[in-house]
């Protein structure tokens, strides 16, 4: 019986009553003194969630919908807890591009209406001609920049004594991404062109941004994101990037791996082939910038091989 898409998934989301689940959020000064007075933030993951505390500051109150690493979040099934939240936040921080679409049908059955700040519509990311959007934008650093701008303008909306506070931590912010566009910059000069492969369109931003060149079968990728079965010769043609070394590095979302992801994962690590593992939310422990860090430097690091 075939695995339901992804997006069909994401479509059957409800506000319908669940149990509360562990770990769903993440709260950042909800027993400070200045809590109760702090602006109420939800963003849908802890990646956009991190961006709203950076900016805010101990100004906001942030709760990330999704913040657990090991859930998936095109399958997140919202709660009524959710809704709760969303019905008191102030500003709203979602991916959109059909990523999780589940806060705009909550949003919709709300009494408040909050800001909401659309990650895809700030970028301006449109899909390709014939092709599908990559929502992932939160791996495009041009998009995150202008996004922090977003975030600090409605904050200073909903607190305008503190707006100038937040218009300049937006910018602390975006001066600390520089460094990751050099990054980018420096694997283009040095591996411009060369060819990788991928599990998901997930970190495709960021392949794009340091010039590398994505030779995976799309119906590859597509399959793994919609959660459908890759057909057997759309595999081997995968498998056989790896097997006569016609990429330089697999690029691995092991957020949300599965047979036929593992099966390409051994694949390259059979052929010396290194392999570079991405996530969708933040891992534990770490920030954006840390994160992202960690990423360019990997797939850096992967090439020199």
């Amino acid at each position: 019986m075939p695995m339901p898409s992804r997006r069909q998934s994401a479509a059957l989301l409800t506000g319908t009553c669940l149990t509360l689940l562990a770990g769903c959020s993440d709260t950042a000064g909800a027993h400070s003194p200045a809590a109760a007075s702090a602006i109420p933030v939800v963003a849908s993951t802890n990646v956009y969630g991190d961006l709203a505390r950076r900016i805010g500051g101990a100004k906001v109150q942030v709760t990330s919908i999704i913040s657990d690493p090991d859930q998936d979040p095109h399958s997140y099934e919202a709660n009524t807890r959710n809704q709760l939240l969303l019905s008191k936040a102030e500003v709203v921080i979602e991916n959109g591009g059909g990523y999780d679409d589940f806060v705009d049908r909550m949003l919709k059955s709300a009494a408040s209406s909050p800001d909401v700040i659309n990650a895809v519509e700030v970028s301006g990311k449109t899909a390709p001609k014939g092709g599908e959007l990559n929502e992932h934008v939160w791996y495009d650093f041009p998009t995150v920049a202008e996004l922090a701008d977003r975030i600090a303008a409605a904050l200073g909306k909903t607190d305008p004594a503190d707006a100038a506070t937040f218009t300049q931590n937006a910018k602390d912010f975006v001066r600390l991404l520089r460094p990751l566009e050099r990054k980018e910059a420096r694997i283009k000069a040095e591996h411009g062109g060369e060819a990788v492969a991928i599990t998901e369109p997930v970190p495709l931003y960021m392949i794009e941004a340091s010039g590398l060149r994505n030779a995976t079968p799309g119906e590859f990728s597509e399959a793994i994101e919609e959660g459908d079965d890759v057909s057997p010769r759309t595999l081997r043609s995968t498998l056989a990037l790896f097997t006569g070394k016609q990429v330089e590095a697999l690029v691995y979302n092991e957020q949300t791996s599965g047979p036929q992801t593992e099966k390409a994962e051994r694949a390259a690590e059979a052929a010396g082939i290194p392999v570079v593992p991405v996530t969708e939310t933040l891992p534990k422990g770490k920030d954006y910038l840390a994160w992202m860090t960690a990423n360019v430097n990997a797939l850096a690091s992967a090439l020199a091989k």
